[in-house]
């Protein structure tokens, strides 16, 4: 099972761990984005894109068999949320008091049922529920004022893999500006209280260049963006090539 953990195996290897946001249901374009091997993960979206937990069991399936492990962010951090989640073969899930439900007894409530989950771990069906408390992440969102405040506790809860910030809505919730003095401090002082609990730190980047810069701040885990977000973009660029026209200044953070 380690073997196929693969952002598991990224992170104890110390590497810096380069994921997109998926927001379409679509294997062609899972495959052809991973084709290169150069993401380690995947966050699988949930709560903005266009998938439902019907998506889940394919998405994964495509996701680990191009060597990337799957991370879902569910809508809710509903407990038959997270079970189907993990069920369908997610290395990981991403919500808040959520430890407890996607472990197994007696560590948590998850019900046994690992039909479908093996496959992305390929193991086979009887090795999976002996290893998979310890080598399913949970990964934990912080993008509230409140969150920010607790962020210390929140990191040292046992079973907490990871720290998530979603920057985007945290500046909203905070009622100020993106990438400002007061934003940058929040960002900051999550990085240093996820690293002081020993936990990985993590954040969503919208481009390259983003990604770059928080890998430098200390970030152990980015994104560049969502694969709709690059298609867009390459089309923009190209028609503009075409037409001999200059980049605008387009810019999308989602």
């Amino acid at each position: 099972m380690d073997k196929s953990t693969h952002l598991r195996n990224v992170l104890a290897q110390k590497k810096p761990a380069v994921g997109f946001a998926l927001t379409l249901a679509s294997p062609p374009i899972i495959r052809a984005a991973l084709a290169p091997r150069r993401f380690s993960w995947v966050m699988v979206d949930g709560e903005h894109g266009l998938i439902t937990d019907e998506h889940y069991y394919n998405i994964c399936t495509h996701v680990a068999s191009c060597g990337a492990s799957p991370i879902i962010r569910i809508p809710v951090d509903a407990e038959w949320m997270i079970k189907r989640a993990l069920d369908a073969g997610a290395h990981g899930d991403d919500a808040r008091r959520i430890v407890g439900y996607s472990k197994y007894p007696p560590n948590g409530s998850r019900g046994y049922g690992p039909s479908f989950c093996p496959h992305a771990f390929d193991v086979p069906d009887a090795v999976y529920p002996a290893q998979a408390d310890e080598n399913l992440l949970v990964v934990v969102q912080i993008e509230s004022p409140q969150a920010v405040r607790n962020v210390q506790v929140i990191a040292e809860v046992p079973g907490v893999d990871i720290i998530f910030i979603g920057p985007y809505d945290l500046s909203k919730q905070m009622g100020v500006a993106f990438g400002g003095e007061e934003h940058e401090a929040a960002l900051q002082s999550i990085l240093d209280a996820t690293k002081k609990a020993g936990k990985t730190a993590a954040i969503y980047c919208a481009n390259g260049s983003a990604a770059k810069k928080r890998l430098d701040q200390g970030f152990d885990m980015v994104t560049i963006g969502t694969e709709l977000g690059a298609i867009t973009a390459e089309f923009e660029r190209q028609v503009d090539t075409a037409l001999g026209a200059g980049a605008g200044q387009r810019t999308r953070v989602y």
